[in-house]
């Protein structure tokens, strides 16, 4: 085996949670009485955490006020997401036996995301609770967002692996980076929300375009 650990991003890598977010977003858009964006738009405004989509999704309706109301907007979109987290989200084909074999061979899998850590637990229990995985963990105190590589080499501390032994598997930039930072090898996943262009130019060491590559890697 040449690497002990994997750690998973969430969303957009085990998780297809693209159709749930949008949705809620564009309600609170609708609201608002702002323009609302097609699923496809939210592959670039997901990643960085719920402010950053907050933001990105604002600013492309064309939104300009003031920080307060950025929070009260924030709020809903949470008060929204919270309502229909798991209407349409479900793991991407092939996650689940990913898991499984992974489980089988005794690899200590874990998930770091950007999500909120309340979010990243309810994803866990309800679509990944026979995974076997040792740690699910998402943004929050003491827990900074990535690309910090503070949270990841926690997560590896408590897995208790080297970071050069551990395989950081994501689908944005941002993925591709908090490996670099932490000394893990970086692995592009192409069915998620971003390019493998992106994945490319931000680090990917390795790209796989199906979650059944990965034993492969190990």
């Amino acid at each position: 085996m040449n690497y002990d650990a994997v750690i998973f991003d969430l969303d957009g890598t085990l998780l297809d949670t693209l159709d749930d977010l949008g949705d809620a977003m564009n309600r609170v858009l609708s609201r608002a009485s702002l323009a609302t964006h097609p699923m496809e738009a939210y592959k670039l405004f997901v990643g960085g955490g719920a402010s950053q989509l907050v933001r990105r999704a604002l600013v492309a309706s064309g939104w300009s006020g003031s920080e307060p109301e950025f929070d009260d907007l924030t709020q809903e979109f949470l008060a929204e997401y919270s309502k229909g987290w798991d209407v349409k989200t479900k793991p991407y084909d092939g996650i689940l036996a990913l898991l499984a074999r992974l489980q089988e061979r005794n690899v200590p899998t874990a998930v770091l995301s950007n999500k909120p850590d309340d979010f990243t637990q309810l994803c866990g229990q309800r679509f990944l609770s026979a995974a076997g995985l040792t740690i699910v963990r998402g943004a929050g105190p003491g827990t900074p967002h990535k690309p910090d590589p503070t949270g990841v080499l926690q997560v590896a501390r408590e897995l208790g692996v080297a970071p050069e032994k551990t395989l950081y598997v994501g689908d944005t930039s941002v993925d591709m980076q908090v490996a670099h930072a932490a000394g893990m090898v970086a692995v592009g996943v192409t069915w998620g929300f971003r390019t493998a262009d992106e994945l490319r130019e931000h680090g990917a060491k390795i790209l796989i375009d199906h979650p059944a590559d990965l034993p492969g890697l190990l």
